[in-house]
């Protein structure tokens, strides 16, 4: 798959977003952790994101062990998700900025998939989370399309905050394929989903 490929992939989820459906379930069962492997591309959206905010794409944070899931943690998940969802509409960056892969903040209240991770991450981070625990993630959907997702690392396993779904569901219970993510001590680094094949497109070296 080629760069224009996985690109027109993560523009489709901006129209799937305007399907979002509402509410949210518990997760039934507890989520396990997905393997890493090593340093991997990084996207080229990610790239020119850490270009405007460089202070962003530096940090290395303190504490590397995962967020405990509580209660409370898990409403924090569910408020945050259901109110980025709503406040921001779909729109693809050809539409907000004439041109392809813009990572930005969904500041006009409007953005793709990427933009709603961004505001996501943004606000837990806010709240107290750790940085360690709140990583971008790249997947592919079952139709083969690019999608991006925020990852929440849990004592409980990792969790999944997605712009096409209020629902905060195990990773492995997505059914999306994960190719990579952020590095949990380096947020300017990615690393690979161990038992996926690594697809490095729309991405530099």
């Amino acid at each position: 798959m080629n760069s224009s490929t996985m690109a027109r992939g993560l523009r489709a989820c901006v129209a799937a977003g305007l399907a979002m459906a509402g509410g949210w379930v518990a997760p039934a069962l507890a989520a396990g952790a997905m393997a890493t492997g090593g340093l991997t591309s990084q996207p080229i959206g990610h790239y020119d994101f850490c270009k405007l905010y460089p202070g962003e794409c530096s940090i290395r944070p303190a504490d590397l062990a995962p967020a405990i899931l509580t209660d409370g943690l898990m409403r924090k998940l569910v408020n945050v998700t259901t109110r980025v969802n709503a406040a921001v509409k779909p729109m693809s960056d050809m539409d907000v900025y004439g041109k392809d892969e813009v990572w930005a903040y969904p500041d006009k209240g409007v953005g793709d998939c990427e933009d709603y991770v961004l505001e996501k991450r943004r606000q837990l981070a806010r709240m107290g989370m750790s940085l360690a625990d709140l990583l971008i993630t790249v997947v592919r959907k079952p139709d083969g399309e690019g999608h991006a997702v925020l990852t929440v690392r849990t004592d409980k396993g990792d969790y999944v905050l997605d712009n096409l779904n209020d629902k905060i569901k195990p990773w492995d219970q997505t059914g999306y394929r994960f190719l990579k993510r952020q590095a949990i001590d380096n947020t300017g680094r990615w690393v690979s989903i161990r038992g996926d094949q690594q697809v490095l497109v729309g991405s530099v070296e």
